[in-house]
């Protein structure tokens, strides 16, 4: 399980890499003319795999449910863009459906809403609440009572990042996100594709 420090490490490289990537950027700022934005939806399909680490509740929910704790991911990625006209950076809100878990005759949705900033470079840097749904809980209340079944919706706080690479035209993203939440952390790999509408 990871640690307040190493979560508040890996905010702070995430930071740090966004302003060192244009050091320029704050040189180049003219405050005489008014700021032009350019609006763009980039959608596409993503791809990718989550792992469980450790034994937490999380990875007993999933082993009650027949599921490892390497899960496959597949959906759809729903982005608005904010781009200044002079250069600069892109400001992004981004919504992200996903189902796992089908390698293993089971589907397990989740969401995250997420807010972030993309530097003119690619390098991008996003965060924002994700809810897990699907999963059951099983308890029994007492000695020899029967086990009853809780569908369980989990929040969690997500943090990603990561880079866009140009290609003719086609963004092909490809993200580090990490979810937590007192149940159990998650670290996913994800990417996929999105053309500028």
């Amino acid at each position: 399980m990871f640690t307040k420090s190493f979560i508040s490490k890996l905010i702070f490289v995430g930071l740090f890499g966004l302003f060192i990537t244009n050091p320029l950027f704050a040189q180049s700022w003219k405050q005489n003319k008014p700021v032009e934005f350019a609006e763009r939806n980039m959608g596409g399909p993503r791809l990718g795999v989550t792992v469980i680490p450790g034994n937490g509740r999380l990875v007993q929910k999933l082993k009650d449910e027949g599921i490892g704790s390497t899960i496959s991911q597949f959906g759809w990625h729903f982005e608005w863009q904010v781009v200044p006209k002079g250069g600069g950076p892109s400001f992004i809100v981004e919504f992200i459906p996903l189902v796992g878990g089908v390698e293993y005759g089971k589907v397990i949705p989740s969401a995250t809403l997420a807010m972030g900033i993309r530097m003119p470079n690619g390098i991008e840097f996003g965060i924002g609440p994700n809810v897990l749904i699907g999963l059951t809980e099983k308890k029994a209340e007492g000695i020899g009572d029967p086990v009853k079944k809780k569908t369980d919706l989990q929040s969690a706080l997500t943090i990603a990042v990561g880079k866009s690479i140009n290609y003719s035209g086609v963004s092909i993203p490809i993200n580090l996100v990490y979810t937590t939440n007192p149940d159990g952390n998650r670290i996913s790999v994800v990417f996929g594709y999105a053309i500028a509408k």
